[in-house]
């Protein structure tokens, strides 16, 4: 089954926690800290893979994490980091934050890769707090925490040639004339469910890929038909093949259409190369309308095209070789079809905000204040102190004095409640 659209969760590995410890010795009465540093957590990483041309593994599996670092340990041992988890992906999948919208990066070509979600660091050992003034010192920090987002992924297959066209003008049997491809051939509209890739031999040393796009009908661009899903993939074709149905009862309406839907879709659809191939010429009576549809197609400013057959073969290798002579002359790629990552303006992490709830206590809310509480060992003193320390630099606790804070009041950060001690 071609799956096209699909949305995962990530998150990233926690950074392993670091450790209080002393030296301890036969013969070494005062061992200094050798508390060890955690490991790296696992940062989430998509990667493309070139033989993935479908979606569809994420049907199955929808959530991603990543292993944690591991913990110090004594003897300035340090953690072991966690494993990168590499989440593979299709070429031509454009991701996005599912939560805000925002486009996290366009992935086209083989092995490309992105950090989606990077690894908390380790936490540093006791070892790395020692001083002239305090030898012996019970502070350490747990890992960083972890990073996590919900993931929407959109497919957009990358092709040389796109062949669009009402539904049953031909498109299917033309890409398996044309190609090894064997889609679903059959006289009804809508039988291709899915777009469909092909690859041609243009000469020993030069191929081409070709995509059959299905579905698309008047109110395509709105969502009618199969359009909507489907027209996504015309952005990634260079050239266009536009296949008109001879038997058609007006070929000249569809032409016409099919441009605009593009058009409202994309406008930048609208400027691509296109070769136009009136099929089903075998037919006498497309062979009697001709002459008028040329005519019609001329006052809509077509001065090439090609009539052909798909089911008779006829003339089949001149509208590819047409076609591949608009790629040769169309750029590799056209930045009006790629979109652009999404960059804003980091909040501050050091701004935090406090707040009283319903039932009295005083809530902190801040990235720095919030992870720090999340790296501390509340249960050593040494590590309770420098967060104190870390508060008054912050400037938290001169805000939670002029806010009227009192004595024996309850303090949250986070996941963790304080008691406020003058």
């Amino acid at each position: 089954m071609f799956i096209d659209q699909a949305e995962i969760y990530v998150r990233s590995g926690k950074g392993g926690d670091g450790m209080v410890h002393f030296h301890r010795e036969k013969f070494v009465p005062r061992g200094g800290p050798d508390g060890g540093d955690g490991g790296k957590g696992g940062d989430i990483v998509l990667e493309v893979k070139a033989t993935l041309n479908t979606l569809a593994a994420f049907r199955h599996k929808e959530r991603y994490v990543a292993e944690d670092g591991k913990g110090g340990g004594p003897n300035n041992m340090s953690g072991r980091n966690g494993p990168d988890l590499v989440v593979f992906v299709p070429p031509g999948t454009v991701v996005f934050d599912a939560q805000t919208g925002d486009l996290l990066g366009d992935l086209t070509s083989a092995g490309q890769r992105l950090i989606i979600c990077k690894g908390g660091r380790g936490g540093r050992g006791s070892q790395h707090f020692a001083t002239s003034r305090n030898q012996a010192p019970r502070t350490a920090e747990k890992g960083e925490p972890f990073e996590e987002r919900n993931l929407r992924f959109e497919l957009k297959l990358i092709a040389d040639i796109g062949i669009i066209g009402v539904p049953n003008a031909g498109k299917s049997t033309l890409l398996a004339a044309l190609t090894n491809a064997r889609p679903k051939i059959a006289p009804y509209p809508f039988t291709t469910l899915e777009p469909n890739l092909g690859v041609a031999e243009i000469d020993g040393d030069t191929t081409v890929v070709l995509a059959d796009i299905p579905g698309l009908i008047e109110g395509a661009s709105q969502g009618a038909g199969l359009g909507f899903e489907f027209l996504r993939h015309v952005q990634r074709t260079r050239v266009l093949i536009h296949l008109l149905d001879g038997l058609s009862p007006d070929p000249v309406a569809d032409f016409s259409q099919i441009n605009a839907e593009m058009a409202l879709f994309d406008p930048h659809l609208s400027q691509k190369p296109q070769i136009v191939a009136i099929n089903k010429i075998d037919q006498p009576e497309v062979q009697e309308l001709l002459p008028r549809l040329k005519k019609e197609l001329k006052k809509r400013g077509v001065t090439e095209f090609i009539h052909i057959s798909a089911m008779a073969r006829t003339n089949l290798r001149e509208v590819l070789l047409a076609a591949f002579q608009k790629l040769a002359t169309t750029p590799a790629s056209d930045s009006a079809d790629i979109p652009l990552p999404v960059y804003k303006p980091k909040d501050d992490p050091n701004e935090f905000s406090i707040h009283r709830e319903d039932n009295g206590d005083w809530r902190v809310s801040g990235a720095a204040i919030e992870r720090a509480a999340k790296m501390t060992y509340f249960e050593h003193a040494g590590s309770l102190r420098r967060f104190q320390r870390m508060m008054e630099t912050l400037g938290v606790e001169a805000a939670l004095r002029k806010a009227g804070i009192h004595d024996g009041e309850t303090v949250l950060i986070g996941e963790f409640e304080l008691e406020w001690q003058e």
